[in-house]
């Protein structure tokens, strides 16, 4: 994810020194709601100010990042060609923190309490759980549910919360490689997927899920990647 967030603002970079006009819509196509959110981060990754940027024309001073250099693995090629589902609104109980990029160590110890919560949870609709990110600021700071689908919905358990996400439609990547190689794959959907497929990454939640065959020992068997575009 902070590879990602560096991927937008260098893309915004590179915009502005081309010269675009309109701050604000390059600040919309890289996942800013806002100008202050959008200039906050860009200022924290480069030092300059988009203003800066666009007018000197030049990103020769930035620190850019770099598209990552993808091998030619096949969880990398299956990364390109996600099959599109809309899926119908979905409801899920779990446990909920505010994550930070500068801080991603703390997801797995999130996973770890949610787990020992999940027999509490009624009505699963699916055994398998989910993660759940939504909310995702110039700061690097998001909304991270550990949680699992139910249907009913009902009272979550103590400590727990419901979230209700609309239905959308998504692109569903599947990373077939190790957990450890999952940047990778993030990267390969960043660089080569959706500048080439035309699809706009909406502003929904993103899921992810393990397969039926992931094997928590091992970190082999798949996770799939869900991707809300529109």
């Amino acid at each position: 994810m902070q590879y990602v967030r560096a991927r937008r603002l260098s893309n915004a970079a590179q915009r502005l020194a081309e010269g675009a006009a309109d701050i604000m819509s390059v600040a919309l196509d890289n996942g800013y709601a806002s100008h202050e959110a959008f200039s906050r981060a860009f200022k924290a990754q480069f030092d300059h100010t988009p203003e800066a940027v666009r007018k000197h024309g030049t990103t020769k001073e930035l620190n850019m990042m770099k598209p990552a250099s993808v091998p030619n693995t096949a969880s990398a090629r299956e990364a390109i060609e996600p099959r599109i589902e809309k899926l119908g609104a979905l409801t899920v109980i779990g446990l909920s923190r505010r994550q930070n990029l500068a801080n991603a160590q703390a997801i797995p110890g999130q996973w770890q309490q949610f787990m020992t919560r999940y027999e509490e949870i009624d009505n699963k609709a699916e055994t398998i759980p989910v993660s759940v990110t939504t909310d995702m600021d110039g700061e690097g700071n998001f909304s991270y549910l550990t949680g699992v689908v139910v249907s009913p919905a009902g009272t979550p358990p103590k400590g727990l919360v419901v979230q209700s996400i609309p239905g959308q439609t998504y692109a569903v990547f599947t990373h077939s490689g190790h957990t450890s190689e999952i940047p990778k794959t993030y990267a390969a959907i960043w660089d080569q997927w959706v500048p080439q497929s035309g699809k706009v990454v909406s502003d929904g939640p993103w899921l992810e899920k393990h397969l039926p065959t992931f094997n928590p020992r091992t970190g082999l068997g798949g996770i799939e990647i869900l991707i809300p575009v529109m």
